[in-house]
C-alpha cells in the first residue's frame, strides 16, 4: 500500500529527521520526499510517498507525540471520488471524461450537475449520471439546497467546477472547504468576472491564459494550484481569444487537479505550496 504523508510545522532543526525515523521505527520504506522552508514565514513543509503496512492512527498518534505542534495529513494513494459541476461548455467536462476513463487522472466522476441540459448525451455516453437541475425561477440559495441534496448521497472526495458559470455563496463552500476546484478562463487575478477575454481584448493584452483554483468565499480569489498562459497578438479577435483559450483551460485544471488528487498540494494562507 502506498501512502502520502504531508507535514506542515514551525521550522526549526532535525524535523526530517524525526519525521524519518518514526516511519523507519514502523518498518516502512520512504519513496519520495520533498521538504521546503517559508523563510518569511518560518515555516517547514514536508511531502512523504511511502510504502508498508501500517496502523494509520498509530503512526500518527506517534507523530503527534514526538512533534506535538505539527499538522499532520495522511492519505492512502486512490481514485478521488468526484463530483462535476458543468454549465454548457463541454470542452473542460469531455477532457475530464476522457481522462478518468483511460486512468489519466486518479478520480471517478461520480455524476455530473448542470443548471442546464445541454451536456447530458455526451455525459450518459461514458455511463455517467446525469442531473439537470435548473435555475430559472430559483433563489440562488434555493438551486444551491437543490444541488447539495443530489450530491450528498454520492459523499465526494472533491467536487470540481468544469466551466460550472455560476457563484457559489459561502454556505455552498463551507460544505465543502479546500475540496471544490475551478477552471477560470483567465490569468488571475486580472480580468476576473464575465467576459474575461472580451475583457482582455479591450485592453490589448500579449498573453492570455487560464487559473485553476480552490474556492473560497470571494469571487475567483482562492489559493491558486496551476497556471498557463498563450502569447497573443493585434489580430487576434475576442472570439480568437476564446477559442485559444478553451485549449489552456483543459491543460491547467487536469494538472491541478492530478496535481491535488496526488497530494502535492498544500493550502497556505491565500497560496500553494506545490510539489511537482
Amino acid at each position: 500500500m502506498t501512502y502520502h504523508l504531508l507535514i506542515e510545522a514551525r521550522d526549526r532543526m532535525g524535523l526530517v529527521h524525526a519525521i524519518s525515523g518514526v516511519l523507519y521505527e514502523f518498518g516502512l520504506n520512504i519513496e519520495q520526499n520533498y521538504e521546503y522552508v517559508d523563510k518569511q514565514e518560518v515555516r517547514f513543509f514536508m511531502r512523504t510517498e511511502f510504502s508498508g503496512e501500517i496502523d494509520q492512527e498509530r503512526l500518527v498518534k506517534v507523530l503527534q507525540n514526538r512533534l506535538p505542534d505539527i499538522s499532520i495529513k495522511l492519505n492512502q494513494k486512490k481514485e478521488k471520488k468526484t463530483v462535476v459541476l458543468v454549465t454548457k461548455e463541454p470542452h473542460c467536462l469531455g477532457d475530464l471524461l476522457i481522462r478518468a476513463r483511460y486512468g489519466e487522472l486518479d478520480m471517478k466522476i461520480q455524476t455530473v450537475i448542470s443548471n442546464h441540459d445541454t451536456l447530458r448525451d455526451l455525459v450518459e455516453g461514458f455511463g455517467i449520471d446525469f442531473h439537470h437541475i435548473p435555475h430559472a425561477g430559483l433563489q440562488r440559495e434555493d438551486h444551491e439546497k437543490k444541488i447539495l441534496e443530489v450530491i450528498k448521497p454520492y459523499g465526494p472526495d472533491f467536487l470540481v467546477l468544469a466551466k460550472y458559470m455560476r457563484v457559489l455563496s459561502p454556505y455552498f463552500v463551507s460544505r465543502y472547504p479546500e475540496r471544490i476546484i475551478n477552471i477560470h478562463h483567465s490569468f488571475l487575478p486580472a480580468f476576473i468576472g464575465a467576459s474575461p477575454y472580451k475583457q482582455a481584448y479591450d485592453r490589448g493584452v500579449k498573453i492570455i491564459g487560464a487559473t485553476a483554483h480552490f474556492v473560497n468565499d470571494e469571487l475567483d480569489d482562492g489559493p491558486i494550484i496551476t497556471q498557463g498562459v498563450m502569447p497573443v497578438n493585434h489580430t487576434f479577435s475576442a472570439s480568437d481569444m476564446s477559442q485559444a483559450g478553451r485549449d489552456i483551460e483543459k491543460q491547467v485544471l487536469a494538472k491541478a487537479l492530478k496535481l491535488t488528487f496526488d497530494h502535492r498540494v498544500f493550502i497556505f494562507g491565500r497560496k500553494t505550496i506545490i510539489f511537482e
